[in-house]
Parts: structure tokens; sequence; C-alpha cells
């Protein structure tokens, strides 16, 4: 029931995805038009490197899809769970977030592809942060299995079979969230540059904050 889902959980989702689609448009917008937030399109560039013996290329793509990963580790190592559930350490992990964000500026403004491989770990790090709650996966830095899971309720729809209304209302929260982060993104990117990524870094670093203190306010169990 959509009831049982606290209202932190569909906010912290739109928030998220919107973050994740702004630095993915300033990864596609920049020097490389490198995707950060997902590694599908990663993967094949990296098959296709490997395919036409470009070294370089393929040491560079096997680079992000590795600093992605890493950030996934370093959540699950943080965390140390996967059900979305307040009372977990995700200050810390928003924090970590937000300081690899802000670090890849500088290196990306020098055509550095630290920059690239930094934003990527940040990217993995937030997408293992959410990564279940209620049965329902929460994946905020892609989009392409909210619009599989539109595809297959519409399908249901058509049959006259039943749909999970709390589901279908998140994939369009999530979608909503990347699509319109996309958008401030690339008008940000016109003006700013890279420097757009000090926006969802400073997001990131105030949700952190915001987060320790609702941790410190929070009663202890048994009081």
């Amino acid at each position: 029931m959509l009831s049982q889902l606290p209202r932190w959980v569909w906010t912290g989702a739109w928030a998220l995805a919107f973050i994740a689609g702004m630095v993915n448009v300033v990864g596609l917008l920049g020097f490389e038009h490198q995707a950060i937030t997902h590694l599908t399109g990663t993967t094949s560039l990296l098959s296709a490197a490997i395919g036409s013996s470009d070294g370089a290329g393929a040491l560079h793509f096997f680079a992000v899809i590795t600093a992605f990963v890493t950030g996934t580790a370093i959540s699950g190592f943080i965390i140390q769970d996967s059900t979305l559930k307040l009372g977990r350490r995700y200050g810390v992990a928003l924090f970590l977030e937000s300081m690899l964000l802000a670090f890849a500026v500088p290196l990306l403004n020098r055509q550095n592809h630290l920059g690239d491989y930094l934003a990527s770990c940040a990217c993995g790090l937030q997408n293992a942060m959410a990564s279940t709650y209620s049965g329902s996966v929460v994946r905020t830095t892609h989009v392409s299995g909210m619009f599989t899971d539109l595809g297959i309720f519409l399908g249901h729809s058509l049959r006259g079979l039943a749909v999970d209304s709390r589901r279908l209302r998140l994939c369009f929260v999530i979608i909503s969230g990347f699509f319109f982060g996309g958008v401030a993104g690339a008008i940000l990117f016109r003006s700013l540059g890279y420097a757009t990524l000090f926006i969802p870094a400073a997001l990131t670093g105030l949700a952190a904050v915001v987060y320790a203190f609702y941790q410190l306010r929070r009663p202890s169990p048994g009081s």
C-alpha cells in the first residue's frame, strides 16, 4: 500500500534521482561525453575499445567501471545492509558522495580523467546506498529498470491484471527526478561548465548535515 511508504522515501528517491540526472548530463556534455551514473554504455564502449585494439580507451573505460564498483563497495562497507531503513549510516555515505563530486570539478576543468573516476565512484556509492524498500528495488542513478517496469505494467493493464500501484508511482518519481535533473544540469552547464557539479555536491552535503542532526535528535533505543 502507498500509505505504508513514509514520505521521506518518495522525497529522497526523487532528490537522489535529480542529482544523478544532473551529474550524468554534465558527463555527457563534457570533454569525454562520458556517461557517469550507469555502466551499460560504458561496458559496451569497453568492449568496442578491446575489439578495436584501443588500449588507452579500454583502460579508461575499465577505470570508470572500477570506480563505480568501488563506490558500491564503499557504500556496502558503510551501510552494511541492502534494506533502505533510517538508522543506518546514510549521512556518512552522503558526505562522501558530496566530497567526491566536489573534488571532481577541478580535475574535470583540467580535462583530467580522474574527475570522471571520482564522479563515477560517487554515483556507484549513491546507487548502492538506496537498494531496496518494502520489496521494491530502488535505483536512483539510471532509469532503464523504471521504464521496463512501466512497460510491464502497461502489458498487465491491457490483460486486465493487477498493477502494483506503489511500484508504478515509484517509477514515475525516479524517472521524473532523473529527467528534471538532466534538464537543470544541461541549462546550468552552459554558464557554469563543470562547476555545475558543485550543486549536487552541495545538495548531498546538505542532506548529510540534515541527516546528522536527525540522528542526534533521534531518541536512543530504550529511552
